[in-house]
């Protein structure tokens, strides 16, 4: 310990707000370079290695062959896929010194379709799967919570051809699978497999792996069970709603009422029986889209986008909306040209009766709009567009949806042929024809890994490390070790375990007891031995489990074998 490089440091850092972050830089596993990026140190870094080879262990497993890509790759692969123009500034762009379009890769898709295309051409070669440990680099705007969201990071991408789609769902199964071995074996305690949307990966299928805990960004949604598991952003519920009878549609005076509180209190009704015009355009066409849902609910813009075919989506501004024929604060589809704006109508909007919407007249609105009578002649298209509520019933169980936070520490994606097509990576069948191969696409960030372990294994003094990635298996804390032979006893311990193959650190430094074991929990290691004047007067060391408050008495000659039983027993958890 007098030996290894990184402080540990006892106040929390200012700008620390998750556990993960202040352990991590309290412990001296890493160091911050800039905003949201980050060097390992010694400590970290043996982590980080021990995390790899357990994720390598599984691709291989799965009959995975690695490879390595480069970072900096040429703009004309992402120009090839299209996403050169429709990721945003996440992606960072440069110009070589022969002004040459370069960019930092986020993620490797279009570099492994680039590599595969050159080396694979007959279905005899398929199914393949690659895979790498590589940086990545993401210009996030706001880096945050340490190693969870930052610009560079390390990650596991994997990528597998085939011949098919059924031969891919396939081979989905298996690396799902996988993952589960993964992240059980890393030691998270809490990790749910949900359903998630493609976004900018594109494909039909694709789930995320969510390391439950307080601090996550993403939100979870879940039943009692797990039986039903889905991010916020496709998240459904089993509404029921009712249209009642349709009564006939009035005009009302609502002067200066244009928000659903203002109206609803106005009309003495509840926001159940409301309908809110909701405006946004195409960000790239500036196409204007209009939405009409229940003034209880919320637009899902992620449900919204998948609808109408748009990547990305804004607010439309005030002047799109009048040209299209309706008031802002006073708008509803009754009325509205359908050939000027994209109508697109939730399920709430249009299985409820008897609603009060806008009249497309300031300080006027409309009672008892019902869809059916009052769209007639309209085009419009009518889907869930509604984000889910905590507390809604279960689309499989009918019980309330219950909300929890997560870290998304891994995804799986079904691409198909999004890229080989665009790419041109093809293949020959059995009667010489060529099709695009069918990809799946599969990624686990590393230090976030690290990081969600911490936030999920922890005490108030430090981090508990699992054992299967523990930077080491022992401790060995000298007290005194001048004194009554404690030192010449540590260093004999310290030869033995590791002649033993024992991972072990020796704190050698003569610190005080206090100052000693706030350090050894900061450093989460399991299994730590103490030996002092006191216990070594009786020929015993003290040996203790990281996280428990009992420690009990060991003989100093028994301490290597107890110590390789302790390992051997514990290491079955993670194999």
């Amino acid at each position: 310990m007098s030996q290894l490089v990184g402080r540990r440091i006892k106040e929390d850092p200012k700008d620390a707000k998750t556990v993960s972050h202040k352990f991590l830089i309290r412990g001296g596993y890493v160091r911050p370079v800039s905003a949201g990026i980050y060097s390992l140190l010694p400590v970290g870094k043996r982590i980080v290695a021990k995390i790899e080879a357990i994720i390598r262990e599984e691709m291989d497993r799965i009959d995975g062959q690695e490879v390595l890509m480069p970072v900096v790759l040429p703009a004309e692969l992402w120009q090839e896929s299209g996403r050169y123009e429709s990721v945003g500034a996440e992606l960072l762009r440069f110009k070589d010194r022969n002004d040459k379009p370069m960019l930092l890769a986020m993620t490797h898709e279009e570099a492994i379709t680039h590599l595969v295309r050159t080396e694979i051409n007959s279905y005899k070669q398929l199914p393949v799967m690659l895979y790498q440990i590589q940086t990545k680099y993401r210009d996030e705007a706001r880096p945050r919570a340490g190693l969870i969201r930052v610009r560079e990071f390390t990650m596991k991408d994997a990528y597998s051809f085939h011949t098919d789609q059924a031969d891919l769902e396939q081979y989905y199964v298996r690396c799902h699978e996988a993952y589960v071995r993964i992240f059980r074996r890393l030691g998270m305690k809490n990790v749910l497999s949900i359903e998630a949307n493609s976004g900018m990966m594109g494909g039909k299928v694709s789930h995320e792996f969510m390391a439950i805990c307080d601090c996550g960004e993403d939100t979870v949604i879940t039943n009692s069970d797990n039986s039903y598991r889905a991010n916020r952003e496709i998240a459904v519920a089993a509404w029921k709603f009712d249209k009642g009878e349709p009564l006939p549609l009035e005009k009302v005076h609502t002067p200066g009422m244009k928000t659903i509180e203002e109206v609803a209190g106005f009309l003495g009704v509840g926001a159940e029986n409301t309908g809110k015009a909701v405006f946004y355009q195409d960000a790239h066409t500036g196409e204007l889209i209009f939405v009409l849902i229940r003034g209880d609910f919320e637009v899902n813009e992620t449900k919204l986008g998948n609808a109408v075919k748009v990547p990305e989506l804004k607010f439309a501004d005030d002047a799109a909306i009048l040209a299209a024929g309706a008031v802002p604060g006073f708008a509803s589809p009754v009325g509205i040209d359908g050939k000027k704006v994209r109508i697109v109508v939730d399920r709430s909007a249009a299985e409820s009766g008897n609603l009060v919407v806008g009249a497309n007249e300031t300080d006027y609105h409309y009672r008892n709009f019902n869809f059916d009578r009052d769209m007639a002649g309209i085009d419009f298209i009518v889907t869930d567009i509604a984000t889910v509520r905590e507390g809604d019933p279960c689309p499989l169980t009918g019980e309330p949806l219950i909300f929890s936070r997560g870290i998304e520490v891994g995804n799986i994606f079904q691409l198909g042929t999004k890229y080989t097509e665009a790419m041109h990576c093809d293949y020959l069948d059995r009667d010489g024809k060529s099709h695009p191969m069918v990809m799946g696409c599969y990624g686990i960030g590393v230090g976030r890994a690290m990081a969600a372990v911490i936030e999920q294994s922890n005490d108030d003094y430090g981090p508990i490390w699992p054992l299967s990635i523990a930077p080491y298996q022992v401790e060995i804390c000298a007290l005194n070790p001048e004194k009554n032979g404690v030192g010449d006893v540590c260093e004999k311990l310290y030869a033995d375990l590791q002649a033993a193959g024992v991972e072990v650190l020796y704190d050698d430094r003569g610190e005080k007891a206090g100052s000693m074991f706030s350090d050894a929990d900061l450093l989460g290691i399991p299994f730590r031995i103490v030996v002092s004047p006191k216990t070594l007067a009786e020929n015993q060391v003290e040996f203790k489990i990281r996280g428990s408050r009992d420690a009990e008495r060991v003989a100093v000659d028994a301490v290597a074998e107890l110590l390789k039983r302790k390992i051997e027993a514990e290491m079955e958890k993670y194999r």
